[in-house]
């Protein structure tokens, strides 16, 4: 950390400033953060434990829903914990970290989102050869090669912002860290770090979305040699991906691919994609999708009798 620090302690201004507002966001985001905890959870599990679900489709999906709930819980909980505190403050090293681990997150989902759409053109597109191109071994290369990526990004961010001074103000006009915001503070010209942050981002969401568009515009070329039953199916998971691909890109284009003037617009914007997005996953996810539907059933099933089971040895005991 640069010697010209004075700050060690920075002060968040929040989503809205009326503490009655402030509030009412609370009783709303807690339960949409329980929900996107245990809906993303019960996707990992649902993948871990049943047998039809032991697909390549399905072991990216479980990834992409841990990375949901760890993106998710490296922001949402202290953001909810301060709705209800007058002073909302998180050290300096506290918020750099968040910015690792919030960046770290963000770019393993999208380059993880790439992999999906792979796999989707692979299964559609050389149907014959697809166990054999997406092995067990290609698959966990895939998984570790797109948290390598997120790493990589995220200790670059944070080697750019670490060198600058914090001398005050230390006031960040923002619900959480982000480096955007956090250079406002800098006692130094960041006008150069702010490009390369730009730049970065920049380009990893042209590339991933490069490969995206290829990969869905391929899809449903070659879709159309395909049976009425087969466009059907195939549309219907490609839908899913897209619907999810949307959801990411659209809010975080916004944010980290254009100049930042005021961070009003960016405020509302960041708590679609910090806190909406991760909990609408699962839904978009296994609302079409009927293995899902039936192994998580399954899984309830069997959670449920193992509950009553439990309670009646426990009243047996009793006795």
């Amino acid at each position: 950390m640069a010697n010209g620090n004075n700050v060690t302690e920075l002060i968040f201004t929040g989503l809205f400033q009326d503490p009655e507002v402030q509030k009412v966001c609370f009783v709303l985001f807690l339960p949409v953060y329980v929900a996107t905890v245990l809906g993303n959870g019960l996707i990992v599990v649902a993948v871990s434990i049943s047998k039809s679900l032991h697909s390549p489709m399905y072991f990216f999906l479980s990834s992409l829903s841990l990375v949901e709930i760890c993106y998710s819980s490296t922001i949402v909980p202290k953001f909810i914990t301060d709705l209800l505190a007058k002073i909302k403050t998180i050290s300096l090293k506290g918020c750099l970290t968040q910015i690792f681990f919030s960046h770290f997150f963000g770019v393993v989902e999208v380059i993880l989102l790439v992999v999906m759409a792979y796999d989707r053109y692979v299964a559609i597109c050389k149907p014959l050869h697809y166990m054999n191109i997406m092995s067990h071994r290609v698959c966990h290369m895939l998984v570790a090669s797109s948290w390598l990526g997120g790493l990589i990004h995220s200790i670059i961010q944070i080697l750019i912002t670490i060198p600058l001074p914090f001398c005050g103000p230390n006031v960040i006009d923002h619900y959480f860290c982000d480096l955007q915001p956090l250079f406002k503070l800098a006692c130094t010209d960041t006008f150069m770090e702010g490009v390369v942050v730009m730049a970065i981002s920049g380009l990893i969401s042209v590339i991933s979305l490069f490969f995206l568009v290829s990969s869905y515009a391929i899809i449903l070329i070659s879709l159309r040699n395909h049976s009425a039953e087969g466009r059907r199916k195939a549309l219907s998971t490609c839908a899913s991906h897209i619907t999810v691909v949307i959801l990411f890109f659209g809010p975080g284009t916004f944010i980290y691919m254009r100049p930042s003037s005021t961070f009003t617009e960016d405020k509302l914007v960041s708590v679609f994609y910090t806190v909406i997005t991760p909990m609408l996953n699962p839904i978009v996810y296994t609302l079409r999708n009927t293995e899902m539907k039936n192994a998580i059933r399954m899984f309830g099933i069997k959670m449920f009798g193992q509950w009553r089971a439990h309670n009646k040895v426990k009243n047996m005991s009793g006795f």
